[in-house]
């Protein structure tokens, strides 16, 4: 039986928080065993917003660096970078004639992003959902392990894929959204109904995977709660039940046996116990990253070679949807 195929992408616009790792990154590794995967540093959706160049290269390759250091093996993942494989770009310009203006709208992230960037509402941040549209139908991906937010942009990719095999015949695999039950979506440590984001001004709002023991505790330490002082999940103590969701995904633990853990404990202990916890966890992938960024050439091997692998296959599906569409092949 063929193995399913996965693929997903992470920006590579600073360094990978936290929720990045749970949401995201911490699934892929789990997933690898069981699935042919593609795992990509996708740069391109990165200019959507002005980047510093150097800065947008040093983030590239810090980016391909944590995923090998939080767990997906290159020999047995393919790991690469977005632009570096052309097809993601024409596959997005030829799905663009099958996207509709109505869909695009509709989309809840150009709204917000859109919203915090003026100055800068860019059609390529209109079309984001297109591009990854593509990146996703260039492989033929079965499942897509996303946070919730991203739930709607497979929802468009699915329209536009059966929208596609409906005018041309069975192109596209039709792929499904791989939403993990745990730590899904984990929020803001001082503002707990917002997404943790690493582009959030306040530095406390955000534990970075290359932040210290030390200063990974202060931040849980300050982290926003209530006045209660019980621990427990409820849609009515958001802090609260973000953090007992991070414990509960660093320990290994169920919601209510972390519940019950700290049912006479305080916030003050509660608190301490999630930064320690964290902290422990993250300190082994802090010195793996250190190490692969020490050999860039290596690093860039790595990239070349994933790339090599991901064109290959890329190249299949581009053929198959110019020769439907009717273009000289």
């Amino acid at each position: 039986m063929t193995q399913k195929r996965i693929f997903s992408g992470i920006q590579s616009t600073g360094i990978p928080t936290l929720g990045s790792f749970l949401g995201a990154i911490s699934n892929w590794e789990k997933l690898s065993a069981e699935y042919d995967c593609l795992f990509c540093v996708v740069d391109l959706h990165a200019i959507t917003v002005r980047q510093n160049p150097e800065t947008l290269r040093k983030y590239g390759r810090e980016m391909l660096a944590w995923l090998i250091a939080l767990g997906l093996n290159p020999e047995k993942n393919i790991l690469y970078y977005q632009s570096h494989v052309p097809a993601h770009a024409e596959l997005s310009w030829l799905l663009n004639c099958f996207a509709y203006m109505g869909e695009l709208n509709r989309m809840t992230q150009f709204k917000v992003k859109s919203a915090k960037n003026e100055e800068n509402i860019n059609v390529g941040l209109y079309s984001y959902p297109v591009l990854q549209a593509a990146d996703i139908l260039l492989y033929r991906a079965d499942l897509v392990p996303v946070g919730e937010d991203q739930r709607q942009h497979i929802e468009l990719c699915r329209d536009i894929a059966g929208r596609f095999n409906k005018i041309y015949g069975d192109i596209f695999t039709i792929p499904e959204a791989y939403i993990p039950p745990v730590g899904a979506k984990i929020m803001s440590l001082q503002n707990p109904t917002e997404k943790m984001s690493k582009s959030d001004e306040n530095v406390n709002s955000c534990v970075y995977l290359s932040d210290s023991p030390d200063a990974i505790i202060k931040k849980f330490k300050r982290a926003v709660t209530d006045s209660d002082n019980t621990v427990k999940f409820s849609q009515e103590k958001p802090g609260i039940s973000n953090l007992l969701t991070i414990y509960a995904c660093m320990t290994g633990k169920k919601i209510a046996d972390c519940e019950a853990e700290f049912a006479d404990a305080g916030y003050g202990a509660f608190k301490q116990a999630v930064g320690e916890a964290v902290a422990q966890n993250l300190a082994p992938y802090r010195d793996e990253h250190a190490r692969i960024m020490s050999d860039i050439g290596e690093l860039d091997a790595i990239a070349a070679k994933g790339a090599k692998k991901a064109a290959e296959s890329a190249a299949e599906t581009l053929a198959k949807v110019k020769k439907a569409i009717g273009f000289v092949v």
